[in-house]
C-alpha cells in the first residue's frame, strides 16, 4: 500500500457527464402503456371482473408532468421499451471478454471528468463505481473501468441507491484527506431503464439513463479552471421499505418470475414524499449549521433530481420560499430521475458561473432511506 501526502484541503476538480442519444417522451410512454393496458385488460377481462387480477391503469402526459415535473428521459437502448410485446429495453448480452454495457457508459463520463480536471490515468490511485444498480455482482465494474483506463491502483463498487454518488464522494474525500490516494475517480453509470416497470402507471415514467463522474484530489495538485473545496460531508440512513427493488441472484433460488412487478422498482410514493422531505431539510440545515452557515448563505443548491414537488418542498422548508432555477437548477424535466447521478448532472451543467468564495451544496436522498450531502466552496 502506498501512503501519499494527506490533503489539508480536498477538492472537486473535474466533472463529467455522458448523455445517451435516445430520448423517450411522456407522450410515447403513455401511448405504449395505454395500448398495453387495452390488450392486457381485454385478455384478462374475466379474471379482472372476478377480482382475481387488477386491471392495468392508463395514464396521460399531463398527469406525469404534474406529478413529477418530468417531460422526457434519455435511455441507453430505446428498442423494446415502447413495444407492447416487450415493454422493456432489448439490450443485447455481451460475451465475458467484451466490455460490459455499464462499463462502456462509465468510461464516457470518466474520460470527460478527467479532461475537465486536466488529469491522466497515472494521476489516480482509485476508482469507485457507485450507482443504484450494477449489471453483475463481480468482477467489480470499477475494476473493469480501472483496467480500461489504465489506472494503476484499486477499484470497488458501491450500491446506495439514489445516494450512491454522494456516499462514494464521501469515501473519495476520506481517501485523499488521509493520504491513501492522491486522486480518486468517482463514476455513476446509472443504467436504470432495465429495472423500470413500463407496465405500471405510477412508476413507468420515473427513470432515465445517464453517466456522471467526478475527480477528487488535493487542492495543491488541482489545475483546472473550476475547483471546489469540500468543506464537509454528512450522511444519514434510516431503514424503510417504501422504495424497493427485489431482483437479484436469490430470485433464481426463490423460483419466482424475474419479471414480476415486485422484482422491479416500486415505491409507496406518498409515504416517501411525506417522510423524506422533512428528513432531507433537517439534514441539510444541520450540515450547514456545523460549519456556522445557514441556508441563506448557499449560492447554489445541486439537489437530488427525483421529483419537482419534493425539491420545492425541501427548498421552501430551508429558505422559507421557493428558490429560482439559478439557485436550485432543475434537470429532471429533461433527464427524469437518474438515481444517484441527478445532483451530479446539475453540478456538471451549472457550476461554471460561480465566483470565488461562493458556497454550494450537493445533496442526494433516496431508498434506504439514505441521505448524503457535501458542502462546497468555489476556490
Amino acid at each position: 500500500m502506498r501512503l501519499h501526502q494527506a490533503g489539508d484541503r480536498v477538492v472537486i476538480s473535474g466533472v463529467g457527464l455522458w448523455t445517451p442519444d435516445h430520448v423517450v417522451t411522456n407522450t410515447e410512454l403513455v401511448q405504449a402503456l395505454n395500448a398495453y393496458a387495452d390488450k392486457y385488460n381485454l385478455t384478462h377481462q374475466a379474471a379482472i371482473e372476478a377480482g382475481h387480477v387488477e386491471p392495468v391503469m392508463k395514464s396521460d402526459p399531463e398527469f406525469i408532468e404534474k406529478a413529477s415535473g418530468i417531460k422526457q428521459r434519455h435511455v441507453y437502448v430505446k428498442d423494446g421499451i415502447l413495444d407492447i410485446e416487450h415493454m422493456r429495453p432489448l439490450i443485447p448480452e455481451r460475451d465475458d471478454d467484451e466490455l460490459s454495457h455499464q462499463a462502456e457508459i462509465a468510461l464516457h463520463a470518466a474520460r470527460s471528468a478527467m479532461a475537465s480536471a486536466n488529469k491522466k490515468a497515472e494521476d489516480f490511485d482509485a476508482v469507485i463505481v457507485s450507482c443504484a444498480y450494477t449489471q453483475r455482482a463481480y468482477p467489480a465494474l470499477a475494476i473493469e473501468v480501472q483496467s480500461a483506463l489504465g489506472i494503476d491502483g484499486f477499484g470497488f463498487d458501491m450500491l446506495v441507491a439514489c445516494s450512491a454518488a454522494t456516499f462514494a464522494l464521501h469515501r473519495a474525500w476520506e481517501m485523499v484527506k488521509s493520504g491513501s490516494a492522491r486522486a480518486v475517480l468517482v463514476i455513476n453509470p446509472e443504467l436504470v431503464s432495465p429495472q423500470v416497470n413500463y407496465c405500471d402507471r405510477d412508476s413507468h415514467f420515473i427513470f432515465g439513463d445517464v453517466a456522471t463522474a467526478v475527480v477528487i484530489e488535493r487542492a495543491e495538485t488541482a489545475s483546472s479552471d473550476h475547483v471546489f473545496e469540500i468543506l464537509g460531508t454528512q450522511a444519514k440512513t434510516l431503514y424503510s421499505n417504501n422504495i424497493r427493488s427485489n431482483f437479484g441472484y436469490m430470485s433464481r433460488a426463490f423460483g419466482t418470475d424475474p419479471f414480476a412487478a415486485d422484482k422491479l422498482f416500486h415505491q409507496e410514493g406518498r409515504s416517501v414524499f411525506k417522510e423524506v422531505c422533512p428528513m432531507a431539510a433537517e439534514h441539510l440545515s444541520d450540515h450547514l449549521a456545523l460549519h456556522g452557515l445557514t441556508p441563506t448563505d448557499v449560492r447554489r443548491w445541486w439537489l437530488h433530481q427525483a421529483n419537482i414537488n419534493m425539491n420545492q418542498l425541501i427548498s421552501k422548508k430551508l429558505l422559507g420560499r421557493l428558490p429560482d432555477t439559478d439557485e436550485a437548477p432543475i434537470v429532471l424535466d429533461r433527464y427524469a430521475n437518474t438515481a444517484s447521478a441527478g445532483s451530479v448532472i446539475a453540478l456538471s451543467l451549472y457550476h461554471q458561473d460561480l465566483e470565488s468564495g461562493d458556497i454550494g451544496v450537493l445533496c442526494s436522498f433516496g431508498a434506504g432511506y439514505s441521505i448524503g450531502s457535501l458542502l462546497l466552496k468555489k476556490l
